[in-house]
């Protein structure tokens, strides 16, 4: 890769394609791949599906590349095929992807959760049925989650452990040492998953935190647990890297949660060290007042604004994003400093490329890999060469040409 991919001065590039400093380290772009689950990890540990997933959006040009939400220990996970970094030998398998992703010029990332009571699931792929005894014969066991409180995900659901205070003291060293892991596997960038009706999320909200002592109650209490979090990654992670934390700025239908709540969650985050908040929704519901909200393109964009306009953090605007004038509008408009993109990367990995080309820069293929940049200006070269609509002679032997017009057809003998 080119150290500066874009031949413009920065300033004259737009925001989406311009350099960022995090710290100690510098994106080449505001564009993020967004943590995706994969379900197809081993005991946690990834394998060839992630490399190729994952490093696909390296390659397209991303400058911030999320592997998955990844559990901190076993319990954490939703599923037996989720990702963890519990395990010591995880480390270098996943040395293997972050090696690779900052071979293409993108920022390694990783998003550390706990799923708390979402745990003991299949996929979505069977609709995230509760596992049963009988899945144990099929090497799934089902296991009892943990919680604020012991309150079902689901009405009719498998109740958690409702946590004690050395179940938490556990689970924050858990916390810790996974980040340990994830800085020995070269990571670059930490988020921590406060979002989607985790662990974290569960003990934020009134809806699921019923508790009377200090981790419970008052809006204060209900955060105790995220901000002990921040500052448990915080201490083990190198002041000269990156800490983000995604959050719900509003529940889901029928929750009580809202951008208030964050806003004072996002400030006390600020405090212990998180450099920028990753803005999405819903989780947790129940029979609060929230309504759904509208999945239309940029329909969290406007927590991203909220957010960064009232407490001064930088923001990731998440969800529907799919046009490149969109995409670098938010920026312009002061709304975030980051555009991630989830399923829009899946269905065009190459979308860094193609909003490169949109937004006019001069040479949008240094964003890619020189293999691939050599291929593909021969492939623009051919194009200037013989302009749509030219006409030119097909060889069909030593002394026979056939006209053509390309775009007409085929080349055909009369």
């Amino acid at each position: 890769m080119a150290d500066d991919p874009m031949t413009e001065t920065q300033s004259d590039l737009p925001l989406l394609f311009q350099p960022i400093p995090l710290r100690g380290i510098t994106a080449r772009n505001r564009i993020v791949s967004s943590p995706m689950c994969q379900y197809a990890s081993d005991d946690g540990g990834p394998s060839e599906w992630q490399l190729v997933n994952f490093g696909r959006f390296a390659m397209g040009g991303c400058g911030i590349v999320f592997t998955e939400e990844t559990a901190v220990d076993a319990r954490g996970r939703k599923t037996h095929e989720c990702a963890g970094i519990y395990h010591d030998h995880h480390v270098p398998a996943y040395r293997r992807i972050t090696d690779f992703i900052r071979s293409l010029g993108a920022v390694p990332a990783i998003q550390l959760g706990h799923c708390g009571r979402r745990a003991s699931q299949h996929g979505p792929l069977k609709d995230r049925a509760h596992l049963t005894e009988a899945d144990a014969a099929a090497n799934r066991k089902p296991w009892q989650g943990l919680s604020s409180s012991a309150l079902p995900a689901t009405p009719g659901g498998p109740l958690p452990k409702a946590m004690d205070l050395d179940d938490i003291r556990d689970c924050l060293a858990a916390w810790r040492l996974a980040a340990q892991r994830a800085l020995d596997a070269g990571y670059e960038l930490c988020e921590i998953h406060g979002a989607h009706g985790y662990l974290i999320h569960q003990f934020l909200s009134p809806l699921s935190n019923l508790r009377t002592d200090a981790y419970g109650g008052s809006l204060e209490g209900r955060m105790r647990f995220a901000l002990e979090v921040a500052e448990t990654v915080r201490a083990v992670w190198p002041a000269d890297r990156p800490l983000w934390f995604r959050v719900s700025a509003v529940e889901g239908p029928g929750g009580v949660w809202g951008i208030d709540e964050t806003l004072a969650l996002a400030r006390a985050l600020k405090e212990r060290g998180v450099d920028a908040i990753d803005c999405s929704s819903g989780g947790v519901g129940g029979d609060g007042p929230l309504l759904p909200v509208p999945r239309v393109p940029g329909f969290q964009a406007g927590y991203s604004s909220e957010l960064r306009r009232e407490t001064g953090l930088p923001t990731v605007a998440v969800g529907m994003i799919r046009e490149a004038r969109h995409a670098e509008a938010l920026l312009q408009e002061g709304h975030a400093d980051f555009i991630a993109l989830a399923r829009g990367l899946m269905d065009d990995p190459n979308w860094p490329l193609h909003a490169a080309r949109e937004l006019g820069i001069a040479d949008p293929l240094a964003l890619l890999h020189p293999r691939e940049t050599q291929r593909l200006r021969q492939l623009e070269q051919h194009a200037r060469e013989y302009p749509a609509g030219s006409s030119i002679g097909i060889p069909f032997g030593p002394a026979e040409q056939v006209s053509y017009s390309w775009g007409e057809g085929i080349a055909r003998r009369r």
